[in-house]
This record gives C-alpha cells, sequence and structure tokens, in this order.
C-alpha cells in the first residue's frame, strides 16, 4: 500500500459523510458514518486515516499514524540503500600511446571498473590523424583484450567527430 503523503487526510480532515472503515488488524468493519469511525479511533487511542480517497465510498483505517509514518520512512531509507550510484570515469588516449603511457592508462581503468564503476575510453585525434582512424581502433581493441576479465564492453568503439569512444562496465561480482 503506497499512499502519498500529499494526499493522505486525516481524522478531521476527511470530507465523505460516510467511509468503508478497515480496523487497526486489517478486519472489514463495513461502511459507517463518518463521525462513528472517528470515535471509534478515539477510542482506541488511534487516527483515522484515508487510504483509498478516490473509491465510493473513501477507504479509511484506523491506525497510528505517526508509527505508519515512521515505517514508510524506514522502507523509503532500505530502498535508497540498495541503489548504487554508477559514476562514468574517462580515460583519454592517443591513436600512437606508447606502451608505458598505456599501461598507466589501463591501470587507471581497471581502478575505476574495480570501484564499481563505468569507464568511457576516448581515443582524441588531431588533424591528419583522424584519416588514420584504424589506429584508434587498435588501440582500443588492445584495450578491451586486457580488461576483459573485469569488464563487460558496453559499447564498442565508435567514432564521434575527433574522439573514438568505448564504453566499459564492471563484470558483476559472484
Amino acid at each position: 500500500m503506497t499512499i502519498s503523503k500529499e494526499t493522505m487526510r486525516i481524522n478531521e480532515e476527511i470530507r465523505a459523510r460516510e467511509v468503508r472503515l478497515t480496523s487497526a488488524t486489517n478486519e472489514q468493519l463495513g461502511i459507517v458514518q463518518l463521525r462513528d469511525a472517528l470515535q471509534m479511533a478515539i477510542e482506541q487511542n488511534l487516527d483515522l486515516v484515508e487510504v483509498a480517497p478516490t473509491a465510493k465510498p473513501p477507504v479509511c483505517r484506523i491506525m497510528d499514524f505517526g508509527k505508519f509514518k515512521f515505517e514508510q520512512q524506514k522502507r523509503e531509507k532500505e530502498v535508497k540503500k540498495k541503489q548504487k550510484m554508477v559514476n562514468v570515469k574517462e580515460v583519454k588516449l592517443r591513436p600512437n600511446i606508447e606502451d608505458h603511457d598505456f599501461e598507466v592508462k589501463f591501470k587507471n581503468a581497471q581502478r575505476f571498473l574495480d570501484d564499481g564503476d563505468k569507464v568511457k575510453v576516448t581515443i582524441m585525434f588531431r588533424g591528419r590523424e583522424l584519416s588514420h582512424p584504424e589506429l584508434g581502433r587498435k588501440v582500443l581493441d588492445k584495450m578491451a583484450l586486457q580488461i576483459k576479465d573485469i569488464a563487460n564492453i558496453e559499447r564498442g568503439a565508435k567514432l564521434e567527430g575527433k574522439n573514438m569512444i568505448m564504453i566499459l562496465a564492471p563484470k558483476p561480482q559472484n
């Protein structure tokens, strides 16, 4: 039961004359007058909460509203905790990169993937280098081959303007 805080009415805020009432133990009490429902809630030291305002007649439930809100916030917090932010880190290379420089960039990409981030590998072309895109593709293929144990290729090498881009995603942990 997901109820937004804006549409929720409690106790005297409820405007209907008659309501379909549910007890605190989820027992159906049938259709009763609003004043009788409010009286029952007050006798039990609980609140009358409108849980389905669009129903005919509206559905109301006798419950501890403060406890209900607390439980709902706790559930939302749990859901938020389970979500993981995935950042995209970028490693920039040149088509004729030296071996040592490539190894440094490779280690950076490896570290980003180990941290759970995606990696965007970019080959930057300048001037006449653009007439030889196969050099850039060769560098990206080398990177993909070396990193295949810890990463999946999410998007293969593709030339976009003066850059060739490949996106790597970390392999799921077992």
